[in-house]
Order: structure tokens, then C-alpha cells, then sequence
């Protein structure tokens, strides 16, 4: 594992903020929260999460990276999506009721594993919101919403090792590339490809216990970040 850290607070207007660093991989992750929900759930009774993710210019090498336009290129899309389907299973969006929560997710500099670190600092900044939710509802707190803590990491075979939390050097010659996302002890999401060949039952089981440690260690820093014990 790469160090981990959470800044909180790191923007003073939204709900909830945080700069997630993994290694050199830095993410601003921000929480807004609203009253304007997807058609499908208006007068449902229930709340809604949903994310959006950008690499901002100067956040890889190479040359400057273009803003997305109204129109977000694929792999953009992609992530957003993973980032608010994982954030969308740690909440009770029926305890939620008729609130959205919109996490914003903001590459500053990329080496690696930036859609894990989007989905954990954006867990960090969604806590915070959720104390805001819980005293304009009158609730005891976050706690109140949650279904439990979520994290993420990056998981490869890299030389025939097994590698956790992945910077670009060994994401980019990964024969096995993976992103786990667990809340708690249950898994949420895996994404794995044989990026240079295939992998083994075995490789498999090898990486998701890898992938276990890691988010073990992420989310105690979460923990920490958040005063937790």
C-alpha cells in the first residue's frame, strides 16, 4: 500500500469535503446536498446518490488534459457510474427520504488508482454531508443512514506478483489488472481484467485478499479522518 490520507474540510462550502490522497494520486471530493431528485423518484419517499468525476488539466503527463465538455468521454462516464453505484449501497435511501446527494469527484494529479480513491474519499465527504442531513432531519447522525463503511482499492499481478493499490508504473505493465469495492466485509463491486493473458481461480482468490488488506488499512484511515473509533 502507497500512503493513504483524508483531508477533510478541505472546501469550506459544500456539506461534506475531502482530498483524498493514494501515493501521488490526489482527488478533491466534495458532497452536495439537495432537494432536486430524478423524476423516477419524486414523491417516492426515498433519497438518491449520484456522483460525477473529472480529471482536471495538469492532473497527468503528457501534455494537458482537455476538460470534459457537456459531453464526458467514455471513460468518465464509466467511472462516475461505478463511483455512485458504490456510494448508492452504503446508504439506506428509504431512512435518506426525498434528499439528493451529489458527489463530485476532481482528479488533481493521477498515478494510479483515482476511481478507488474517488469512491473512498467520496465516502469521507458523504459522511460529513450525512451529519448535515441528520440535523436538518433530527436524526442521532450519519450512523442513522449508513449501511456501513465503504472503501476501494487497486489489485494486479505485476511481474507474477501479486500487487495492491496499483501507481501507473505498475498499472501500466499489470498483466492483471482489478478494483475491488467493499462495504465493510461484503463486496460490492469487482472489476477485473487479464490485461496481457488470463489468471487462475487461485490468482483470483490471491488478489481479493489483497484487496481485503488494503481496504482494511484505507478504511481505518478513513476512520481516522473522521475521528472514529
Amino acid at each position: 500500500m502507497r500512503a493513504v490520507s483524508f483531508e477533510r474540510n478541505y472546501v469550506k462550502h459544500p456539506a461534506g469535503s475531502c482530498l483524498a490522497a493514494f501515493g501521488d494520486t490526489k482527488v478533491i471530493c466534495t458532497a452536495s446536498v439537495s432537494k432536486d431528485l430524478p423524476p423516477f423518484l419524486r414523491n417516492s419517499g426515498k433519497g438518491w446518490i449520484t456522483a460525477e468525476y473529472s480529471m482536471l488539466p495538469g492532473s497527468t503527463g503528457g501534455g494537458r488534459k482537455r476538460r470534459d465538455g457537456l459531453k464526458k468521454d467514455g471513460r468518465s462516464t464509466e467511472i462516475q457510474r461505478l463511483i455512485g453505484r458504490s456510494l448508492r449501497a452504503a446508504v439506506d435511501m428509504e431512512k435518506l427520504g426525498e434528499v439528493s446527494i451529489t458527489i463530485d469527484c476532481d482528479v488533481l494529479q493521477a498515478d494510479g488508482g483515482t476511481r478507488t480513491a474517488a469512491i473512498s474519499g467520496g465516502w469521507v465527504a458523504l459522511y460529513d454531508a450525512l451529519r448535515v442531513v441528520a440535523e436538518q432531519q433530527e436524526k442521532p447522525g450519519p450512523e442513522y443512514y449508513l449501511l456501513g463503511q465503504l472503501a476501494a482499492v487497486s489489485v494486479g499481478i505485476v511481474k507474477g506478483e501479486v500487487v495492491c493499490d496499483l501507481d501507473y508504473i505498475n498499472d501500466s505493465s499489470a498483466e492483471v489488472d482489478m478494483n475491488v469495492v467493499m462495504r465493510d466485509d461484503a463486496l460490492v463491486e469487482v472489476q477485473g481484467t487479464g490485461e496481457q493473458g488470463v489468471f487462475s481461480r487461485e490468482q483470483l482468490t490471491s488478489l481479493l485478499d489483497a484487496a481485503e488488506q488494503g481496504i482494511q488499512e484505507i478504511e481505518k484511515a478513513q476512520r481516522g479522518a473522521l475521528g472514529l473509533a
